[in-house]
């Protein structure tokens, strides 16, 4: 059984007497520990497919389940609750809070979860440990003399390194990532995507999905679903480019 199945996913935004359908009729089944990447020009329903799965949106009609969780069925509050335990996502713009540093912004999101103990499994709320699982991540995506400084202090793959950071740190089982170089040049965009490659994946039995409309970066993942006019065109598997070999 797939890890994530969408079926007949359809979506409606009503602008006034209009009804715009966004997506129109989505069946997709995505397995645990792939890197998927949702390809397609603006308009596609690339990140309104992306929010069904991350449960930012719910759909019109059709069902989202991931593992044995009915997503498309449940209520705002159990919708917060598996965004905040099962999901992390990465912004085109960051989404960072400006008057928190990059150690404090990991840190908030790890406070809303805790962190899970190696030993246990259990989850604690310790403040230490919170701060030391914070500053790690932020280690490890290259930050470690930059945790104190504010999102105004830091560039834009800077700022995009602490959402990874802060979106990996909670070990969520889905990262997705919706345009994440988009404002970034070549190289630090590729920086970027090494790093998502780096920690994400098969790996860590962690389901990656980057939406993107630039084609160059299709290679990365093991398996591409082209959108166009909210319907699936295209869905393949290949063998994936690591992030380093990518041109654009």
């Amino acid at each position: 059984m797939a890890f994530i199945t969408l079926e007949n996913i359809q979506k409606n935004y009503t602008l006034g007497e209009t009804t715009i359908p966004a997506l129109r009729g989505i069946d997709v089944n995505i397995e645990l520990g792939e890197l998927v990447i949702i390809f397609g020009p603006s308009g596609a329903g690339k990140t309104t497919l992306l929010n069904m799965i991350g449960g930012l949106d719910v759909p019109t009609s059709g069902t989202v389940t991931v593992g044995k969780i009915a997503v498309s069925k449940l209520s705002d509050k159990w919708l917060t609750i598996y965004r905040r335990k099962k999901v992390g996502v990465v912004f085109q713009f960051f989404n960072l809070i400006s008057r928190l540093s990059a150690l404090e912004n990991v840190e908030y999101a790890l406070e809303l979860v805790g962190v899970k103990k190696k030993s246990n499994g259990e989850v604690t709320f310790d403040s230490k440990v919170i701060r030391q699982t914070a500053i790690d991540y932020l280690d490890k995506v290259g930050l470690h003399d930059r945790i104190h400084h504010f999102p105004a202090q830091l560039s834009g793959g800077e700022q995009q390194r602490v959402a990874i950071a802060r979106a990996l740190a909670k070990e969520p089982e889905i990262l997705l990532a919706d345009e994440p170089t988009g404002n970034l040049d070549f190289k630090i965009g590729r920086q970027v995507l090494e790093i998502m490659e780096a920690m994400t994946g098969k790996k860590l039995n962690r389901t990656v999905i980057i939406v993107t409309h630039n084609e160059a970066i299709c290679p990365l993942g093991d398996r591409v679903i082209r959108l166009s006019d909210g319907r699936i065109v295209e869905d393949y598997t290949q063998t994936f480019t690591p992030a380093k070999e990518l041109y654009w």
